[in-house]
Parts: structure tokens; sequence; C-alpha cells
């Protein structure tokens, strides 16, 4: 568009927005004209206010008028969003002072229309929804102008005070029983708070850097200091009150399993709220920012209101919830003796709040907050051994309440506890005789005496950890085996009655006993890894007796009963045990150290027991299992397996393959685990590829080009990594030139198919790695024959590039012929000049997508999923660096012993 149109257009423009302004100003100042006519005329003005220039809104009597109009009850919400949608606009310091005046006047009137003072959340909760609306209009209002220009407002004395009033109200009004209007007032404080945040940590970070740097410009850093100091003061009071809010309406955090149902009533939590768990990570960032400011205040309003749940003056569930939730979100960001002086009076008061406190459902919710604070200061807890100690034995407690959702709670507690402090379990603390994990293996049994199968799983993973922290092997051993003792037992008690009557084993109780003790090896392994070697040895070959027996089992009947039968619930629970056994092995050989003798001890027995087995079943009692556990067994030992991978196709290829190929929707566990085995040895054991025939060879390329043509994103994206690992490797083989010669032009041409396809847009960046890759290739001089057919190419090319170039603009010229041949032709020739990088290279394919139309009128977001993952590191790395931003629990901490 020339500058002339863009003049005559803005012109036209202001002349039309002129007409309005003037029409509403006319009606808005005709006094006699109907209530309903000056609705009307507020409502096309709030419509056309962002696009009227300012000079209109300030030059002219309008301001005033709607400012006088907003005295007027009938018209108050729709003057305020009129007057909202002013205080949005910005446009440099031009009408700062207009901007000022106009607040002022608005102060004056609000205070006659909603006096200070007013319990604005009963006033709302009372009021009609005329009145609800002005109290949401006046968050956006205050919101919005606080965003746009308070700085002007803390520029004077005589309007400090004006400002603190507005913060007044907007506190008030926080307060308000409504999510929108919390929502956009937490929005607002949030920025606030991060705004004062950054200029007190800017300021210390410059101050640092200039007293290194040039000490004579001291008395510059301490001019800025004292400009902070003074903004720090003006807004010490509201952030004082704004600290009480967050405490007062602290949301839920995820690993809190306790909430209150719509009759009162303590009840587990049976859904996650998506919308709570946002709302707690802002308020939980804007808690952290206010404690950098102040951490006395935070700790002394904390503190204060924990002594008001104790002395009974101000309890209630919802009052103590939202005090521990705040109090466990601050965990980090205090300097570590204030923290530890703030939780021991903490987890004391607690403590004694849990004994004093009668009813089982008022212990449940103290009991859900003594292991959400707990939870969430692991580095406090090492540091002392008592509260420790102290802890854990309350969470043992906690485990034989049978109140919905503590005993998981005290579980997963259990969990993070011992994950962070694993090494206090296995010494021998002061004043004690023994570690005290050696303690909590006597009592074991009565300890998981009211626990669930799923909450044992997980006791016993705890435990592991424990025992993986002890360094001695004899003791480790020792640890380990009184662990296992109650499950062995049961097992060798279920053997044996097999080994009288094998029919024994196909009892639906047997079954379930089965399962859950291969759950809880499982679990043990999981934390293990290596150190489990001695119990996995003890029931492996028993276990793959019981898999293959099940096996058979499973087999007959859906031989017998058809498709159906798999649906059936004994069925099930038999493929449940085969496939916890498969994932017992799974995890152990992944946990394990890469030690050649354990691949040698595990792997063979498997080949006929699993892998014949798979190969044997009928295809809808093949267990998907079996082609992650060799994928993991192939990338732990890696060429090693090469002479084994000629078994694993024979048993698993082309059965899997007619299995995933009919369509898109059958077998789904097993399309994703099937590339994911695919890719492991085309990674680790590429000869084994190489040396298969040419038929099998294209099978395995057929199946990769199918995987990448999916709609499902792991699966296509699988199938695209395996293809990056089939190219990488044969570029480097002696094989190179035959390989691409069969298949160069197919890949080419079926990645551009997925690339300019809109249903397969998070792929974009692999597309991309492959197509560098291909015209990397053509020019690297590692192919010496021509990729084209000599029986069908008139004449020869000069080399492959000429080739390629020319094969790809006929490619893209037949699929898009919106495209001139020039812009194709531009667009390929980019791309073989920014082969070498990467970065030029991809917004050249990016721009060619846009260009091309397909994804022009569309969410592209996904073609810039890269730079969005870069931000992201970006943000956690600027979290790092701030303490607290980042949950101590969150972060891999050193298992530091003080």
């Amino acid at each position: 568009m020339t500058q002339q149109k863009i003049k005559e257009l803005k012109q036209s423009l202001n002349s039309e927005f002129q007409l309005i302004h003037e029409l509403c100003l006319y009606v808005l100042s005709a006094a006699s004209q109907r209530t309903e006519l000056i609705r009307a005329t507020l409502a096309t003005l709030h419509a056309f206010l962002s696009w009227i220039p300012l000079g209109y809104i300030f030059e002219s009597p309008l301001l005033e008028t709607l400012l006088n109009f907003f005295l007027v009850a009938a018209c108050r919400n729709l003057t305020l969003q009129c007057l909202t949608e002013v205080a949005a606009l910005q446009f440099g310091d031009f009408y700062n002072a207009q901007y000022v005046k106009m607040y002022n006047i608005f102060m004056v009137q609000l205070q006659t229309i909603l006096p200070p003072g007013t319990n604005i959340p009963d006033a709302y909760a009372h009021g009609s929804s005329e009145e609800q609306a002005f109290i949401q209009n006046l968050a956006l209002f205050f919101t919005s102008f606080f965003k746009s220009h308070i700085r002007i407002l803390e520029a004077t004395p005589e309007n400090r005070s004006s400002l603190l009033l507005g913060l007044e109200y907007l506190i008030g009004i926080s307060y308000v029983d409504d999510t929108e209007v919390f929502k956009v007032c937490l929005d607002y404080w949030n920025s606030l708070v991060l705004d004062l945040f950054e200029a007190h940590n800017n300021l210390d970070n410059h101050a640092a850097t200039m007293a290194l740097q040039i000490p004579l410009l001291s008395g510059m850093v301490d001019g800025l200091g004292s400009q902070f100091l003074q903004r720090r003061q003006l807004y010490a009071v509201p952030m004082s009150k704004l600290r009480m809010l967050m405490v007062c309406r602290m949301a839920k955090p995820e690993e809190v399993l306790i909430v209150e149902d719509e009759n009162g009533n303590i009840v587990r939590e049976t859904m996650k709220d998506n919308d709570v768990l946002v709302q707690y990570k802002i308020m939980r960032e804007t808690l952290i920012y206010l404690s950098h400011l102040d951490h006395e205040d935070t700790e002394q309003q904390m503190l204060k209101k924990l002594s008001k749940q104790l002395n009974g003056e101000d309890w209630s569930w919802n009052n103590l919830n939202t005090l521990c939730w705040a109090i466990g979100s601050i965990s980090g960001s205090m300097v570590e003796e204030q923290e530890n002086r703030f939780l021991v009076m903490v987890i004391r008061d607690l403590l004694n709040l849990c004994e004093i406190t009668k009813g089982k459902d008022n212990k449940a919710v103290i009991a859900s907050n003594i292991m959400y604070v707990v939870g969430q200061y692991p580095k406090f807890l090492r540091a002392h051994w008592k509260f420790l100690k102290t802890v854990v034995n309350k969470l043992f407690e906690f485990m034989h309440e049978t109140h919905p959702g503590v005993q998981d709670m005290a579980c997963d507690t259990f969990l993070k506890i011992v994950q962070k402090c694993k090494r206090k379990f296995v010494i021998v603390q002061v004043g004690e005789n023994e570690p005290f994990v050696s303690e909590l293996l006597t009592g074991l049994p009565a300890t998981v005496a009211d626990l669930e199968p799923h909450q044992i799983h997980t006791f016993y993973e705890s435990v592991g950890q424990m025992i993986q922290a002890e360094s001695d092997p004899q003791k480790r051993d020792e640890y380990l085996q009184r662990l296992m003792e109650l499950p062995n037992q049961k097992w060798a008690e279920i053997i044996g009655q097999a080994r009288q009557s094998v029919d024994f084993l196909k009892d639906q109780d047997v079954i379930r006993t089965v399962l859950n003790i291969l759950q809880t090896n499982t679990s043990v392994a999981c934390s293990l890894g290596t150190y489990f070697l001695s119990q996995i040895s003890l029931i492996f070959l028993d276990m793959l007796n019981v898999y293959r027996m099940y096996s058979e089992l499973i087999s007959n009947s859906i031989a017998e009963g058809g498709p159906f039968a798999s649906k059936t619930s004994y069925v099930k629970l038999l493929r449940s045990v085969k496939k916890e056994t498969l994932k017992l092995i799974e995890t152990f050989l992944d946990k394990a150290e890469d030690q050649p003798q354990i691949g040698k001890q595990f792997v063979p027995p498997m080949m006929d027991h699993v892998m014949g087995d798979y190969a044997r079943n009928l295809p809808d009692a093949r267990e998907s299992e079996v082609l992650s556990l060799f994928a993991t067994i192939i990338n732990k030992y890696k060429g090693a397996m090469t002479e084994d991978v000629p078994r694993v196709f024979e048993a698993i290829f082309e059965c899997t393959l007619e299995m995933i190929t009919k369509n898109f929707e059958d077998y789904p566990e097993h399309r994703l685990k099937f590339f994911s085995l695919l890719r492991a040895i085309a990674t680790h054991c590429f000869p084994a590829l190489v040396s298969l025939s040419s038929q099998q060879l294209k099978l395995v390329m057929d199946s990769i080009i199918w995987a990448f043509r999916h709609t499902e994103r792991n699966i296509a994206e699988t199938g695209l990594n395996l293809l990056l690992e089939m190219l990488k490797n044969f570029q480097a083989s002696e094989f190179c030139n035959q390989f691409h010669r069969t298949y160069f032009l197919t890949i080419e041409q079926e990645i551009f198919a997925v690339l300019t396809d809109t249903f397969h847009k998070p792929g974009f960046k692999l597309h991309v790695l492959v197509l560098q890759q291909l015209f990397c290739l053509v020019d690297s001089g590692s192919l010496t024959e021509p990729l084209w057919d000599a029986s069908t190419v008139p004449y020869p090319y000069p080399n492959n590039s000429m080739f390629v170039r020319e094969f790809t603009i006929k490619l893209l010229g037949t699929s898009f012929p919106n495209m001139t041949t020039m812009e194709v032709t531009q667009f390929v020739n980019g791309l073989f000049e920014s082969r070498n990088d990467l970065s030029t290279f991809k917004n050249n394919i990016r721009d060619f997508l846009v260009q091309s139309k397909e994804f022009s009128a569309q969410d592209n977001k996904d073609l810039y999923a890269e730079e969005a993952a870069a931000q992201r590191e970006r943000e956690r790395q600027r979290m790092l660096t701030i303490p607290g931003l980042i949950a101590p629990n969150e972060l891999q901490d050193e298992m530091v012993d003080s």
C-alpha cells in the first residue's frame, strides 16, 4: 500500500471517528434525552472508544460528560465500561495530566457511591446483579488504569493518597467470592508485585556491578536506591495487605488429595481442576515475590494466622487449608536460618493442633496440611533429624487412618520425603542404636497392615529408595531380604501349591495375589536398579513359567471364545500378570547399570518364553510390552544385541506390521512401541538392518513412511526420528549409493507431502531436519552414482544436485498450481543455498508454507514450537535465579548430609 493511500485511509477514519464522537457527545449532552437512548449511546461509544484518537476524548467535553454520568445509577455500569476503555489507552506522556485529573475526579465520585471502609465482599454477596456487575467493572477499571498509568500517580505526594485509596478498594474487591473477579485482580497483583520485585532485584545487581567496576559512581546507585526505597515504602501497607489476601485465598496445590465436597464433607479428590492449578501457580509466584520484598512481614502474618487456628479464634477448614498451602508455596524463598526457625514453629503448632483437635474430619484436614507442608521443605527435614523422624512416624500413624485420601497422601508424602532425605535413614543417628531403616523393617508388617495394594507398592518403593542409599553391600542385601520377606513368603507358597497342581494358578484370587506380588517387586526394582539383582534372580525362572502358562490360558480362551473373550474380566486379569511380568523385567534392566553379565543372565531365557510366545500368539493376545521390553534391552546393551536382532525380526516384525497397518486405529499401544523398537535397532544394531534382504528392508522403509504419515503425533515423531537415524547411518555406510538410489526420491516426496499437510504441523522441526539431511547429502559428494533412472530420464544431469533441484521444482509446481514457477524455483534455490544454516533453511520452509496458502489462515504455533521451547527454557533459567520460584521438590538438589 502506498504512503498516499495510507494517508487517505487515515483521514477517512479520522473523519468517521470524529463524526461518531460528535454524535455521541451531542446525545449525551442533551439532558432531556431518555435513559434508554443514553444507554444505547454509551454502548456505541464503548464499542468505538479504543479506536477514537485520545485528542477527541481529552480535548472535548466527552470525558467530563462521562464522569458526570458515572453518578447516574441507571447509566453507571455502561459509563464505567467506557471509562475503563479510556483508562487502558496509552500514547506516551502527552496526556498524563488529563489522566491524573480523570482519576482524581473518579475517586471523589466513587467515594460517594461506595464509601471507603465498605465491606465489599459482603456488599457483592447481597447485591443485585447490577450492583455485582458494578464491582466487576470497578475491578476492570482499576486494573486497566493502574497497568497503564500507575507511575504518574506515584510521581507526586498529592496523587499518592488517591492511588493508595484505589489499591485499598482493589484489595477489598479481591476478597469477593467470584472466580472471574478474582482472576482479574490476581492478574494485576501479579504484574505489580513482579514490577516491584524486578526493580528491587535490578537495583541490587546494578549496585554490585557498579561497586566492582566504577566505585566513583556509587552516588548514582545511592540515588537509584533512594528512589526504590521511597517506592517500596509507598507500597509497604498495600503489599502487607496483599500478603494476607494471598494467604486467605490461596488455591489448592496438586499434591493435596483431600477436599470438601458440596455437602460439607471431607472426601478424596476424584478429578484435578486445571483452572485451580493454574490459579495456584500464579498465586504461588506472586507470594514468593511478596516474600522476597519483605520476609519478616510474610513470616509474621503467617504465624499470627496460625496462632488464631490454635486458639480457635479463626479456626475453620478453609482458613487452615489456605494458610498451609501458602506456607508450603513459599518454600525456598527465605534464607536458610529464617526458614528453619519459621518451620520449627509451624510444624510444632500443626502437630499440636492435630493432638488437641477432636473429630475425624477435623483430624483429616489437619493431617493433609501437615503432610503437604513437610513435603515442601525437604532441605529443612534433612537438617533436622528429630523433626524428620517425628514427621515420618506421624505419616505412619496416618497410614492407619481410613479417612478417604489420608492414606494415599501419607504414602505419597513418605515417598517424596525419602527421595530427598534417603541417606538420613540408613545411618545411625546420634542417640540411636540402629539406622531408622532397620527399625522400620522390624515393624513393617504392622505399618502396612491397613494399606491398600497400590499404597503398599508406594510404601515399598519408598523403602527401596532408603536401601539404595546404603553403601555397604552386605547390609543392603540384608535390608532387601527383610523388605521382601512378606511377598517372597507368599510367592513361595503359591509356587509350591502350583507344583502340586497347576490348576491352583487358575483361581482368580491367586492370580490377583500373583499380580500384587509382581507389582510390589516392580516398585522396589524401580528404586534399587542393579541392587535388585539378588531378588529378581530368586523369582525369575518361576515367573517366566507362570508367564507361559497364563499366555496359553489366554490363547485358548480367545481361540474358543473369539475376540470377545479378550474383553472378559478373567482374560484381562491374566493379561495384567503378563504385562506386569514384562514391566518388572524391563524396569530392572532399564534401571540396572550396564553390566554384560546381567544381559547374559536374563535375555536368553526370554527369547522363547517371551519373544517366541509373542510370535505364536493370536494378534489379540500379543502384549505390546514385549516390544518396549526389547527396545529397552537393545538401548541398554546396544551393539551386543546385534546377533539377536534377526531372531527379534523373525518373531515380531511381520506379524506386528500386519496388526498395525490395516488402519490407523487398531492396536494403538503396539504402534508406538513397534517404532520405538525399530529406532533402537537402527541406532545401536545398524549392521543387522544392512544384512536384511531387499524385501525386508523395503518392509522397514514402508513401515517408517507409514509411521510418519500417521496423524497420531507420538507415532509420527517416532517414525521421523527413526528415519533420521536411518539416513545418518546409511550415509556413513558402504551401502549409501544403493540405499539412496532406491529411497531418496520417495523419502523427499513423502516428507514434502506431510510437511504441506496441516494435520502434521507438530512434526515441522523433524520434517525440516530430514529435508536438510537430504539436500546436504546431494552436495556432500557421498553419493557417487546418479539418483535418476537412465531408462526414464531423456538426458543425463551434470550432477545429483541439479537433478534434485529440478525434481523438487516439478514436484512442488505440480502440488501448488496457485504458485508461479518463478516462486517455486526461488524457494528451491533458497533451500540449497541455506542447507548448511538450519535457522535460515527452516525460515525458508516456514515462509513457503504460509505463501502457499495452505497455512495462511491457520493457527501456526506448531511451526514455531522450537522457538517456544527455547523461550520456556530461558524463562526457567530466569526462575532458577530467584530462590523459591522453582519449588525445592522440582530441583535435582544434591543429597548433602549435614
